[in-house]
């Protein structure tokens, strides 16, 4: 099974900027879509971003749009969330996801902790 790792979380001021990255690691037979979503303490997971295998297509969170972008990398099983103009309500776990299509997304990464303190 493939594996997927996060990177780049930590703590911000709010109105800053953060970058996060995942990469699938193990066998890969296939180019993935790929995605995040978040969740709050309490709260109920939120999709944040999603990109097709093409990368031509893009979708966001309504929560996020015009804040935060989405890309892939050189390599097609890579993903990033350029997130800027943070605020405080953006704190969470943010997963990384992935699937064969955008709606299939069945891998999961274990989360990293983005922090926007006010």
């Amino acid at each position: 099974q493939v594996q997927l790792e996060e990177s780049g979380g930590g703590l911000v001021q709010a109105g800053g900027s953060l970058r996060l990255s995942c990469a699938a690691s193990g066998r890969t037979f296939s180019s993935y879509a790929m995605g995040w979503f978040r969740r709050a303490p309490g709260k109920e997971r939120e999709f944040v971003a999603s990109i097709t295998v093409s990368g031509v297509f893009v979708n966001y969170g309504d929560s996020v749009k015009g804040r935060f972008t989405i890309s892939r990398g050189n390599g097609k099983n890579t993903v990033y969330l350029q997130m800027n103009s943070l605020k405080h309500e953006d704190t969470a776990v943010y997963y990384c996801v992935a699937g064969r299509t955008v709606s299939d997304f069945g891998l999961w990464g274990p989360g990293t902790q983005v922090t926007v303190s006010s």
